[in-house]
């Protein structure tokens, strides 16, 4: 079953890289009051390191401003290549980059694509949602290969 708006988000266990090493972070800690996660097929690919990233990191302040405690990026990649993308894409402490390595989100989300025919296996779909104390309040999948309704713009606007 694929997520849904109104749904409670699984209890999952996400990796991120900080100086002290690879820390662990629940869902259910994660997703405490408003938070605005978006997730990728990958690091370092072209739509995700010159549109995806890029936006949510631009329109940070606009974001705080309308009530957002916390913006996420979340990729099937291990929490070292979304530490080393995050130090690329300057992101600071404005965007939390989050592994899920297993695709474990993904898959119980339902929100799993398959990537195999590029070489990449089992990715996530682009997408950007809001949740809300653990539920999600909005949910905006893409069209394979579109880049439209998951942009910081489109989020912004729906905020």
């Amino acid at each position: 079953m694929t997520l849904q708006v109104g749904d409670k988000l699984p209890s999952i266990t996400l990796r991120h890289k900080t100086a002290d090493g690879i820390q662990t972070i629940t869902t259910d800690e994660l997703f405490q009051g408003k938070v605005v996660l978006f997730a990728l097929p990958g690091a370092f690919t072209p739509t995700c390191s010159a549109k995806h990233v890029p936006g949510f990191l631009a329109h940070y302040d606009a974001f705080v401003a309308k009530g957002v405690d916390r913006i996420a990026c979340l990729s099937v990649n291990d929490a070292f290549v979304m530490g080393a993308w995050g130090k690329d894409q300057n992101v600071g402490d404005k965007i939390l980059m989050l592994a899920d390595g297993n695709a474990e989100f993904a898959k119980a989300t339902g929100l799993e694509m398959d990537g195999s025919g590029y070489g990449m296996g089992t990715r996530i779909k682009r997408l950007a949602m809001v949740v809300e104390n653990g539920v999600v309040t909005m949910l905006n999948i893409e069209a394979p290969g579109q880049f439209e309704v998951s942009s910081a713009e489109a989020v912004l606007a729906a905020l």
